[in-house]
């Protein structure tokens, strides 16, 4: 008997048995001193959802055939069990071992099955191991790629928080700078900036710059690159929040911000930007 047609056999045979037993082991690692994140309920269900999908793989009349339908649905299975188990904030070690904790109950009931055929049981071990194995690597890189995508959405909508577009007077606009201006924050603040300008109709824009820790040349670069956009479209940019440690890093780069202009803070930004609209401010 070929070992794909034990291991069906096994599956069809011990179902209950290895359902139960694969259950308890799952159980018992997720009580380990781990957090239960998902009820006993939901556990259940996906085990057996696999089991029944494994059974149809192993049961196909190709079971090494990755393109058939009975593997493209196991497949897609434990991708979408992979995203959801990194959306409930599993480590992806305990992802891979909803697969791997399987092997367990699955090689005792291959055993009953090869009696005391101890090639038979080798090759079936063999094979067991292969298709697993290959199976817990699909749930590992899935839960990386779904890993990684959650950390670019997440410092995408870190980046629009940190660069807020804040209207402090009529056709004024101020944008708070903190932490570090890279390449792709300076995209996000010039977008952010520009859509603002002109859903608001505003003449001036106040880059205040005070959370900004430190200047290089390719911070002031990007600076530059963002006042000119600005100018582009027609308003105009006061740099604000240029404490002197700042202005002397400026001076030694030999940065060109002549037609730049600046204030120490944004109090004085804002002051200057509503003398440049025909405003008055008095006491």
């Amino acid at each position: 008997m070929a070992p794909s047609m034990i291991m069906a056999s096994s599956l069809q045979k011990h179902h209950k048995q290895l359902l139960s037993e694969w259950l308890r082991q799952l159980q018992s690692d997720a009580s380990d001193g781990r957090k239960v994140r998902i009820s006993p309920q939901e556990l259940s269900t996906q085990a057996e959802e696999f089991l029944q999908l494994l059974t149809g793989v192993v049961t196909a009349a190709n079971p090494d055939d990755r393109g058939s339908p009975q593997f493209r649905a196991l497949q897609g299975f434990l991708e979408n069990l992979s995203r959801s188990r990194v959306q409930q904030g599993f480590a992806s070690a305990e992802t891979a071992t909803f697969i791997f904790s399987f092997k367990q109950p699955l090689f005792t009931a291959l055993r009953m099955e090869a009696g005391t055929d101890a090639n038979l049981l080798a090759d079936q071990i063999w094979s067991a191991t292969r298709l697993l194995d290959e199976l817990g690597l699909v749930t590992v890189s899935t839960y990386q790629r779904a890993r990684e995508e959650i950390i670019s959405r997440q410092q995408e909508e870190m980046l629009e928080l940190s660069t807020p577009v804040v209207k402090l007077w009529d056709g004024i606009l101020a944008l708070p700078m903190i932490g570090t201006l890279d390449s792709a924050r300076t995209q996000v603040v010039m977008e952010s900036l520009l859509h603002k300008i002109v859903e608001t109709g505003s003449q001036i824009a106040i880059i205040d710059i005070t959370g900004v820790p430190t200047v290089d040349t390719l911070v002031a670069q990007h600076l530059l690159k963002t006042v000119t956009a600005i100018r582009l479209m027609g308003a105009d940019c006061i740099i604000s929040g240029v404490r002197p440690q700042i202005a002397q890093t400026i001076v030694h780069l030999g940065v060109d911000l002549a037609g730049v202009t600046t204030k120490a803070n944004l109090a004085d930004a804002l002051a200057l930007a509503l003398k440049r609209t025909g405003n008055t401010l008095t006491r």
